[in-house]
């Protein structure tokens, strides 16, 4: 049979069918009023409307049905009262916990009516700087500040104060911070073995760097037709993916760990990518149990479905990328892997700068094209950015690249030697402790424990009670310590382990005692099953940041007296 004649053979098929289908709809309608028959087109199209609208959200049907559950449940006369009293206690208990005053503090609520003198002022300074119990110069914190070195931090303020006023969003008048911003980006570039067409920028910290990563993602996705916009991310990647998604109208998709390891299920990671999937997400190391996700084989899920990848080393990139070196092997997750995309490496962390700075990279310019922001048509001229902020503190990129040039390659490399042996010897030595357990295998600088004997929280109030500061997980329940150079100093490692194991000695006394303080609210906040308690708890603790009263027996919590809200 000729093509021709096949042609005509489906013509006439599918001319057959379609007169099928108009007689049915005709016999339907037959007896109907016009006016019905638009009635019904009107009310038939709006229901597809809102139920196409229903269906797909940025959050799934049964997470919304346990939301309305909640809510209906909440305002039921006999639980709302017995709710909203557990809640204020909540609320009360951090409250208490971080409106920290020395006797007799007061709150500055306005300007004084004249300018203090530089010396009054800084004595001021110097009763702020030493309210609360926790000094982290001891090396009993757990990560917060990574390096401490007097003669850096000498630098760094000397460097900031010669850039205090700069700003790169002028990079006319102060060219010299556009040079370091941009020797910053290509020193970072370099060390995450980037090729001549690798770039980036500089920005305020970790959660931006992730931020611009997944704008730019989406607006890729978006020119490429996609409207409803996934990341696909392992559960233990940053919260700043979930903030993300809720910024820019994208869905986070999250994908289990497997148990054992605690990286990510890749073969899960397969089955959630979707045609909305605009990016896939590693964590070099993750921060809860400072595992690094296998970048090599989602990579090559990233290459098979032309998706871009992004890895976040926001937590330990100033560490692996010296770890080799250093003599320590980790597997391939820089941009020698094919399917790298991006990278994210915070230079305030193990980069020993000041706070406020981090970077993004990406292997190409055309994806970082997507972060900018231009608006060309503003009356006060062309208005184009590279990050979220415009105007932006040169005194803090001056700062990033001094550090940079102060520490040097064999600097990063000894201080990575130094941080990876104590974080190993810390992790062999609490193997031997019956009692707890090792999440899975940490090969940078955070070490993650659990116990199946007795409630792990109870260790961190016991570490605490010993000077310890160190941070409480959940989803499974667990503890870690994250190791910076303070802690590489004499005796700190052995300090931790002895303490610890004196701990669970006397935790063994009586295994089955219930947590108190402020590890059973993080505890009791895992157990709630509405989390938009856990919600409301936290935007209390958001909102007692704040908070410029004085604590007092009748009203010592920030949402007032205990009347439902």
């Amino acid at each position: 049979m000729e093509t021709r004649e096949m042609l005509d053979l489906y013509r006439e098929t599918l001319c057959h069918y379609l007169g099928k289908g108009k007689r049915y709809v005709n016999a339907q309608c037959r007896g109907l009023e016009p006016w019905q028959i638009i009635t019904i087109t009107a009310v038939t199209t709006l229901l597809a409307v809102w139920l196409h609208g229903f269906l797909f959200q940025q959050q799934s049907i049964s997470s919304r049905l346990r939301k309305l559950f909640f809510r209906i449940v909440r305002k039921l006369p006999f639980l709302a009262a017995s709710i909203q009293k557990k809640l204020n206690t909540a609320l009360d208990d951090l409250s208490t916990s971080v409106l920290t005053l020395k006797d007799g503090m007061t709150y500055v609520t306005s300007l004084p009516a004249h300018g203090l003198e530089e010396s009054e002022l800084l004595l001021k300074l110097k009763d702020y700087s030493t309210i609360g119990d926790v000094h982290w110069e001891n090396g009993q914190v757990s990560g917060t500040v990574y390096s401490g070195e007097e003669k850096l931090t000498k630098l760094m303020v000397t460097v900031y104060g010669d850039f205090a006023w700069s700003n790169p969003l002028h990079p006319d008048i102060f060219p010299g911070v556009r040079k370091m911003e941009a020797e910053v980006v290509r020193m970072a570039c370099t060390l995450f073995q980037g090729g001549p067409d690798s770039c980036g920028t500089v920005t305020s910290g970790g959660t931006e760097s992730i931020l611009m990563a997944c704008k730019a993602y989406r607006d890729l996705g978006a020119e490429r037709g996609v409207k409803y916009p996934e990341i696909v991310a392992p559960i233990s990647a940053h919260a700043a993916f979930d903030k993300a998604a809720q910024y820019f109208g994208m869905k986070i998709v999250h994908v289990p760990l497997n148990k054992r390891t605690m990286q990510v299920d890749v073969r899960a990671m397969k089955k959630a990518i979707s045609r909305n999937t605009v990016m896939l997400v590693c964590s070099v190391p993750q921060f809860p149990h400072g595992i690094m996700d296998p970048v090599e084989e989602v990579a090559k899920l990233a290459v098979e479905y032309d998706i871009p990848l992004h890895v976040d080393a926001c937590l330990g990139g100033f560490l692996i990328v010296f770890m080799e070196k250093a003599g320590y092997s980790l597997p391939p997750f820089d941009f020698r892997v094919e399917g790298v995309t991006s990278i994210s490496a915070d230079t305030h962390k193990y980069g020993y700068a000041p706070k406020g700075s981090s970077v993004v990279l990406y292997s190409n310019k055309r994806y970082r094209h997507y972060q900018f922001f231009v608006a060309p048509d503003w009356q006060g001229g062309i208005y184009a950015s590279p990050t979220i902020a415009g105007s932006r503190p040169g005194g803090i990129i001056a700062a990033c690249w001094a550090t940079m040039m102060y520490m040097g390659e064999d600097g990063y490399v000894q201080a990575t030697r130094k941080i990876i042996e104590t974080a190993r010897q810390i992790e062999a030595q609490l193997r031997k402790i019956n009692e707890i357990f090792i999440f899975g295998k940490p090969e940078v600088s955070v070490v993650a424990i659990g116990s199946d004997t007795f409630d792990i929280f109870r260790l961190s109030n016991a570490m605490s009670s010993r000077g310890w500061n160190l941070n409480n997980l959940q989803f499974p329940s667990s503890l870690h310590i994250c190791v910076t150079l303070l802690h590489t100093r004499n005796g700190m490692a052995d300090q931790f382990v002895k303490d610890l194991g004196e701990s669970v000695v006397e935790i063994m006394k009586n295994p089955a005692e219930k947590t108190t303080g402020r590890g059973a609210i993080y505890g009791m906040a895992q157990s709630i099953p509405d989390r938009s308690l856990v919600t409301e708890i936290s935007h209390g603790f958001l909102d007692c940041l704040y908070s410029t009263e004085l604590p007092s027996a009748e009203k010592n919590h920030m949402n007032g007296a205990s009347a439902q809200h």
